[in-house]
């Protein structure tokens, strides 16, 4: 792992390609610690996958980025913002510019997907509510579901409401995304398109993308840098694309990458 902690009376660093900094970070529940001094950098336009077994804190990184859950030490920056430490109305401005999608998909099932994806734009915006339709409209063709504005959630398949969802996390057209297990409970076809959409919106809006997942398909599909987590040691073991760390990696992540088998990739880089 090449990631260095950045001196504490420093600023993150200043390259231009730098859009999320994770420095020092320490989360607890209480006196028991979950993981300690993590340090990473999130460039712009990257999809960032955040992986390690289950019970390493993975779930529980993206609730600190996203301001859900408080640091026991350390700091969260977004460019040359400090998110720890921001006043509660300069958060709020920050959290505008999140999109996020939970692992249900958080759909309000009594709602239509317009409606769902119209509820931040009624929040936060000034448009009207044709305004608004219009725009919920475009959300859902963009995810491939143009035609199903007045479709309630129990009328769409699992796939679909986590393509809505995401349509909905996309509405007030955000700078990073966050995915929390986008893939669970969803058939190999289903998450196979739904990885190819994350990285065809990446593609095409320029949105930084941070997602928590096990799967390997989606890690080797998507990732173009990642980090583990270390439930062993209790600290990030290792840092960059998931291809090279499967080579060079720690013993611990190239075991996790290669489903506890050969440390070796095979002829095509994946497990």
């Amino acid at each position: 792992m090449t990631s260095e902690p950045l001196a504490s009376s420093e600023q993150p660093s200043a390259e231009a390609t730098a859009h999320i900094t994770v420095r020092d970070l320490t989360m607890a529940y209480g006196s028991f610690v979950l993981m300690r001094d993590l340090n990473f950098t999130v460039r712009h336009g990257e999809v960032f996958v955040i992986m390690g077994a289950s019970g390493c804190g993975k779930s529980t990184l993206l609730r600190h980025l996203i301001g859900l859950n408080e640091p026991a030490k350390g700091e969260i920056w977004y460019g040359t913002e400090n998110f720890t430490t921001a006043e509660p109305a300069q958060r709020q401005r920050m959290l505008q510019r999140f999109g996020v999608l939970y692992q249900s998909g958080a759909l309000w099932s009594s709602m239509t997907l317009a409606e769902n994806i119209g509820l931040p734009l009624g929040e936060y915006t000034d448009l009207t509510p044709a305004a608004i339709r219009e725009v919920a409209a475009l959300k859902l063709a963009l995810v491939g579901l143009k035609g199903f504005e007045d479709f309630y959630p129990s009328q769409i398949s699992g796939g679909m409401q986590k393509r809505a969802g995401l349509a909905r996390a996309m509405a007030l057209d955000p700078e990073v995304l966050f995915f929390d297990e986008p893939s669970a409970g969803l058939d190999p076809i289903s998450s196979k398109l739904l990885d190819d959409l994350i990285v065809e919106l990446r593609d095409s809006l320029g949105t930084t993308v941070v997602v928590v997942t096990h799967e390997l398909a989606s890690i080797f599909t998507i990732a173009s840098s990642s980090v583990f987590l270390d439930v062993e040691t209790r600290t990030m073991t290792d840092l960059g694309p998931p291809k090279e760390l499967l080579r060079s990696g720690s013993r611990n992540v190239r075991r996790f990458l290669s489903r506890g088998g050969s440390d070796q990739p095979s002829v095509t880089g994946q497990p």
